[in-house]
Protein backbone atom coordinates (compact mmCIF):
# COMPACT_ATOMS: atom_id res chain seq x y z
CA UNK A 1 0.00 0.00 0.00
CA UNK A 2 1.24 3.46 -0.78
CA UNK A 3 2.64 5.39 2.06
CA UNK A 4 1.26 9.17 1.92
CA UNK A 5 3.55 11.40 4.22
CA UNK A 6 2.25 14.71 5.63
CA UNK A 7 4.59 16.93 6.04
CA UNK A 8 4.61 18.37 10.07
CA UNK A 9 8.76 19.60 10.28
CA UNK A 10 8.55 19.53 14.14
CA UNK A 11 8.12 16.72 16.11
CA UNK A 12 6.42 18.15 18.44
CA UNK A 13 3.54 19.14 16.29
CA UNK A 14 3.42 15.44 14.56
CA UNK A 15 3.26 13.83 18.12
CA UNK A 16 0.49 15.77 18.65
CA UNK A 17 -1.61 15.72 15.69
CA UNK A 18 -1.26 12.02 15.59
CA UNK A 19 -2.24 11.98 19.23
CA UNK A 20 -5.12 13.52 17.99
CA UNK A 21 -6.16 11.60 14.85
CA UNK A 22 -5.64 8.48 16.89
CA UNK A 23 -8.36 9.38 19.52
CA UNK A 24 -10.63 9.96 16.79
CA UNK A 25 -9.78 6.45 15.93
CA UNK A 26 -7.67 6.68 13.07
CA UNK A 27 -4.36 4.91 12.62
CA UNK A 28 -1.54 7.68 11.98
CA UNK A 29 2.04 7.30 12.95
CA UNK A 30 4.55 10.26 13.97
CA UNK A 31 7.32 9.57 12.28
CA UNK A 32 10.19 11.61 13.68
CA UNK A 33 14.04 11.85 13.81
CA UNK A 34 16.15 10.02 13.62
CA UNK A 35 13.87 7.78 11.36
CA UNK A 36 14.02 11.61 9.29
CA UNK A 37 16.15 14.55 9.16
CA UNK A 38 15.74 17.31 12.11
CA UNK A 39 12.80 19.36 10.99
CA UNK A 40 11.35 17.06 8.58
CA UNK A 41 8.75 14.96 11.32
CA UNK A 42 6.09 13.67 9.42
CA UNK A 43 2.74 11.93 9.81
CA UNK A 44 2.78 8.91 7.90
CA UNK A 45 -0.87 7.22 6.61
CA UNK A 46 -0.77 3.93 4.58
CA UNK A 47 -3.57 3.96 2.04
CA UNK A 48 -5.41 0.88 0.27
CA UNK A 49 -7.94 -0.03 -1.73
CA UNK A 50 -9.97 -0.94 1.60
CA UNK A 51 -10.26 2.79 1.98
CA UNK A 52 -13.27 4.59 0.53
CA UNK A 53 -13.32 8.12 -1.13
CA UNK A 54 -15.40 9.50 1.91
CA UNK A 55 -12.58 7.25 4.17
CA UNK A 56 -10.01 9.57 2.85
CA UNK A 57 -12.29 12.81 2.66
CA UNK A 58 -13.00 11.91 6.55
CA UNK A 59 -9.47 11.61 7.07
CA UNK A 60 -8.23 14.44 5.45
CA UNK A 61 -10.74 16.88 7.03
CA UNK A 62 -9.69 15.98 10.57
CA UNK A 63 -5.91 16.26 9.61
CA UNK A 64 -6.94 19.71 7.93
CA UNK A 65 -8.78 20.35 11.46
CA UNK A 66 -5.94 19.46 13.95
CA UNK A 67 -3.69 21.73 11.38
CA UNK A 68 -5.52 24.84 12.06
Amino acid sequence: SPIVPVMLGSSARALAVAAALTREGYDVRAIRPPTVPAGTARLRLSVTLAHTPDDLARVAEAIATHLR
